[in-house]
């Protein structure tokens, strides 16, 4: 699949900077920068750098650029390769690729570096795989996850679950030699245990994917509650500056404003909404109302704010300061949006903490705050980031965030599953070493030890070009 011609791409972000980086990669890439050049550099060692003034066809300097120089086995992409550092005019960039188009480069499609690096066997298929994900990375966290993949902890564990596998499937297998003679290799009670241990291993890496992907694209966290409860004055306070427009007035936030809030290096996306109250003043507050319910069925983590100030008891509204009312409702939601996490906050409740007694009686866990002075907001935003980590480190642990992955993991456990029932029912070693081979397969289809050109032509055209 690798193509015979040297390829060349702009490597760092399209448009004008201090630095721009433009990457060569092939057999002769070394060779046609020796004629753009005049110059030979056929002979300077690996990882060298080179000041050089590149030139026009007339003769005349284009620009003053540091060259560096990587032999075939010592570079990203396993070929040979060469990198220019020049001025970031979008001139000079163009000027400079045209040079090399002219010399005998052809311009590299979308991730065909990286693609070069797997089929040269620089990287498996996820950790090239990881490169596009480190790269889109917008937080602390993810940028873990995507470091640790691309520097193969998800390989290696792959890997030793699929040796163990292989192990499994060629004793089974050996017994089909031998099916005639009533040989057993294979102690089934031995077998049963090592599939229980591959198969929990399994379900790990998948209930790691609910983490990997928010992880990777933001948490969704919905701020809602009814009119005057106090949400604009908690997304201010959290993102520590006046985003939103706080008063009296009831219904003053009439759309959605999202903005991004990094905690303990996740990304949440935080999500003010209309206040919800059961009929609206008029259209435009009616609409704002329903996209409030929109975002709750979408969002993550629902943080129901109500007033337990006792300020506004009158004001209107299924949502009002009652905490029994909230809380019926929280825990209604709660039980509709199974998938996302509630938390009901008593906002100004240090107005009248002294006069509320009872315990919270409800299934969504309570926070008292004042969303004004600050208090409770270093509490609520430790049990954002717990709701997300729960019991994983991104540092240590092994956590799925591809989407891919996650399909091939599930047909694995699913395969898994049918040899377990096998061996549990003695059925016949025949059935137990196909569903075996079957998971094998899968596991290796994440690695890129089985793919198809279709898959990796798929997989790398979502890569930016000259990566």
């Amino acid at each position: 699949m690798i193509s015979p011609k040297t390829i060349c791409a702009l490597s760092t972000a399209p448009g004008m900077g201090a630095i721009a980086l433009i990457r060569l990669s092939g057999k002769d890439s070394i060779d046609i920068l020796s004629r753009v050049a005049g110059k030979s550099f056929e002979n300077t060692p690996s990882h060298s750098a080179h000041f050089l003034r590149l030139k026009k066809v007339d003769g005349s300097v284009l620009d003053e650029v540091v060259v560096t120089v990587f032999h075939e086995g010592h570079s990203f992409t396993g070929e040979n390769t060469v990198e220019i550092a020049c001025h970031g005019s979008l001139f000079i960039q163009q000027e400079i690729i045209n040079l090399f188009l002219a010399s005998g480069c052809e311009l590299a499609k979308p991730g065909e570096f990286t693609m070069r690096a797997f089929l040269n066997g620089r990287m498996d298929l996820s950790q090239a795989e990881a490169v596009s994900d480190l790269i889109a990375s917008e937080s602390a966290r993810s940028h873990e996850v995507a470091m640790n993949q691309m520097r193969g902890s998800f390989s290696n564990e792959l890997k030793d679950l699929r040796e163990k596998l292989i192990h499994f499937a060629s004793l089974v297998e050996l017994e089909l030699d031998f099916a005639e003679e009533d040989v057993e290799f294979a102690d089934r009670t031995e077998l049963l245990a090592l599939v229980t241990e591959v198969l929990a291993y399994v379900r790990k890496l998948i209930q790691s994917f609910e983490l990997g992907n928010v992880l990777k694209n933001g948490v969704p966290v919905a701020i809602v509650g009814a009119p005057n409860t106090g949400k604009s004055t908690l997304l201010n306070q959290l993102l520590g500056e006046d985003r939103a427009i706080v008063s009296n007035i009831a219904g003053t936030t009439r759309d959605v404003i999202e903005e991004t809030l990094n905690i303990d290096g996740i990304l949440f996306r935080l999500i003010d909404t209309a206040g919800i109250r059961e009929e609206a003043a008029e259209e435009i507050e009616a609409l704002g109302i329903q996209r409030s319910l929109d975002k709750i069925k979408q969002a993550k983590i629902v943080l129901m704010l109500s007033d337990f100030s006792g300020e506004n008891s009158q004001s209107e509204g299924h949502l009002s300061m009652d905490s029994n009312t909230t809380g019926q409702w929280a825990d209604e939601q709660a039980t509709i949006h199974s998938g996302a996490h509630f938390l009901v906050i008593g906002n100004k409740y240090d107005l009248r903490a002294d006069q509320i007694n009872s315990p919270w009686e409800f299934q969504t866990p309570f926070l008292p705050i004042s969303a004004k002075n600050g208090s409770g907001i270093p509490e609520l935003k430790a049990w954002l980031s717990q709701q997300i980590l729960g019991s994983f480190n991104t540092q240590s642990d092994t956590i799925v965030s591809n989407a891919r992955h996650l399909d091939a993991l599930l047909k694995t456990q699913d395969s898994l599953e049918k040899a377990k029932w096998g061996l549990e029912t003695n059925i016949t070693a025949d059935f137990v070493a196909m569903d075996i081979r079957q998971a094998m397969f899968w596991l290796g289809s994440i690695t890129g030890q089985i793919s198809e050109d279709d898959l990796l032509a798929n997989i790398f055209s979502k890569f930016c070009i000259g990566k």
